[in-house]
């Protein structure tokens, strides 16, 4: 789906990849309503964007199942239709050893990777199903096929957010609406910021890449996977790479990264 002339709301649009998206978008020509839980950011990037009316503002956290009902109709009510959802949205979780982590930060992450995104499937897709062309875009990670230590409910999440949107894929095909499944691996945000999470320090040697991809190609990046209505968008030398080794040789892969953050969890 071209992105020029339709109408794409962009949640966690404030910073990082939503808000790199954002900005690519309106300058493809793109309408955005943009959403954040932030609405200092959402000020920010309205203020740099300069789309006038072409972006919208919206204030809402998509763990809140009636925010999202809400957002929908305030979204419908300034641009009058939509013609995408890109759910960028996510938070990580603490690095720390599963059974180590506390109910309340278990439960929020699966609120918002997960559940927030489901929402948002549910509560958009009836009025996208009734456009000429239609997208869904869903972020999950390099998380979601890769276990990572000291990670396993954020895994957890975002392999929930690949396997329902490839099922979604599925039952859409015969549809005007297409499905696009993203899988950032390194990507220089500030998730852990947003997140209130420590950000270890890694150990280990590895032949894997593991230099940040800046946001602003990542957005690129994703943005051509939805023109060109890609199944998965591969984000990062380190997610294609270890997207092939996972393939190839899973437990080699689990390795690597293993070796990767050894001690992290022992960290302070």
């Amino acid at each position: 789906m071209k992105v020029n002339g339709k109408v794409l709301v962009v949640t966690g649009a404030g910073s990082g990849m939503g808000r790199e998206l954002t900005l690519q978008l309106l300058a493809k020509g793109a309408r955005v309503a943009a959403v954040d839980i932030h609405g200092d950011a959402l000020d920010e990037l309205a203020s740099a964007a300069n789309a006038g009316e072409r972006l919208s503002k919206h204030v809402a956290d998509i763990a809140d199942k009636q925010a999202i009902q809400a957002l929908y109709e305030a979204v419908v009510e300034h641009h009058r239709h939509v013609d995408g959802v890109f759910n960028n949205a996510g938070i990580i979780q603490p690095f720390e050893k599963l059974i180590d982590l506390d109910d309340d930060r278990i439960e929020k992450v699966m609120a918002v990777n997960f559940f927030g995104v489901l929402h948002m499937i549910r509560t958009f897709l009836p009025h996208l199903l009734e456009r000429p062309e239609a997208h869904i875009v869903n972020t999950s990670s390099m998380g979601g096929f890769l276990p990572v230590p000291g990670q396993a409910v954020y895994g957890a999440s975002k392999a929930a957010v690949k396997l329902m949107s490839e099922a979604l894929y599925a039952e859409l095909m015969d549809t005007s609406v297409h499905v696009t499944v993203v899988f950032p691996g390194a990507i220089e945000t500030n998730i852990t910021v947003n997140s209130k999470v420590k950000t270890p320090s890694l150990a280990g040697d590895s032949k894997v890449p593991l230099e940040p991809m800046p946001a602003s190609d990542a957005a690129a990046k994703i943005i051509a996977g939805v023109e060109h209505d890609r199944y998965h968008v591969m984000v990062g030398p380190d997610a294609v790479l270890l997207d092939k080794l996972c393939r190839i040789a899973p437990k080699r892969a689990l390795s690597i990264i293993q070796k990767q953050m050894k001690g992290l969890l022992e960290q302070d």
